[in-house]
């Protein structure tokens, strides 16, 4: 397949225009906005005007989200390992799989497999993203998706029932729209049922995906503690009052950016799945 170098163009620039916007809304750190860059250009660049939505849908969601009701998501800002400024490693992490799936669309265009497998992914960040940043605004206390046993809000592998039925409802958004472009992205048509079962199974995908999150986070994950403060907590080397944190339970090297791989590929292998079913 020939490269579009004028579409390769056109994508570097609306990349770059929508990077430099989010730099300027402090939503992206610099390291950030230069990974966006280049993620967006090779998303709607390579891929076309279709994955370009579904990565839009995805961040533009997840900015706002991560702002909404910031006053009273202040006080948990301690347990996460980074702010709202998304960096480089954060937008690969959420991002990298979808740009991979993307890619390979230059081999092999219209393929199913990499459109299902691009909208898994990034259903399942979105379900994630929606997840945490609406689940901790509910008044009712999480529990350890492992355990049952019940947790403070934001810890790492608490789930709720409005955070659960959060991060379905940023998957479906997702699933909509890989339903929507079907023809058009894969020269393919979709009666009501075909329409149905791509929206939900991307749903369901993105859900799984998210689950699995909790699971690593619950399990896996990298969790320090603040002497301090009395709290577990993501951060580290220094907690968000300054005390060194020291580690109590995970893999050293499994930070919250691992994490977020793990949930987009669950993400995509699931959502792969859906090609046996058409």
């Amino acid at each position: 397949m020939k490269i579009d170098w004028i579409q390769l163009l056109v994508g570097f620039s609306l990349a770059l225009l929508i990077s430099l916007a989010a730099r300027r809304a402090r939503s992206l750190s610099r390291s950030g906005a230069a990974a966006a860059t280049v993620l967006g250009t090779v998303i709607f660049g390579i891929g076309g005007f279709p994955w370009a939505v579904q990565m839009m849908t995805f961040f533009i969601t997840s900015s706002a989200l991560s702002r909404l009701f910031g006053k009273r998501k202040h006080a948990l800002n301690e347990k996460f390992s980074k702010g709202s400024e998304r960096d480089a490693s954060q937008v690969l992490a959420n991002g990298g799989l979808a740009g991979l799936f993307a890619l390979l669309t230059w081999f092999y265009p219209g393929s199913r497999l990499l459109w299902l497998g691009f909208s898994g992914a990034l259903a399942a960040a979105n379900a994630d993203t929606w997840a945490t940043e609406l689940g901790v605004l509910s008044r009712a206390e999480a529990v350890l998706i492992t355990s049952g046993k019940r947790v403070e809000r934001g810890t790492s592998g608490g789930i709720s029932w409005f955070g659960t039925l959060a991060a379905f409802g940023g998957a479906l958004l997702v699933g909509f729209f890989t339903a929507l472009f079907w023809s058009s992205v894969t020269l393919g048509r979709l009666d009501p049922g075909g329409f149905a079962l791509i929206m939900l199974g991307v749903a369901g995908a993105g859900l799984l995906g998210s689950l699995a999150d909790s699971v690593i986070g619950a399990t896996v994950q990298a969790i320090y503690y603040c002497p301090t403060c009395d709290k577990e907590t993501e951060r580290h080397p220094l907690h968000t009052c300054g005390t060194t944190t020291r580690q109590v339970r995970g893999l050293g090297w499994l930070d919250n950016d691992w994490v977020n791989i793990g949930c987009t590929l669950v993400g995509g292998a699931i959502s792969l799945l859906l090609r046996f079913f058409l």
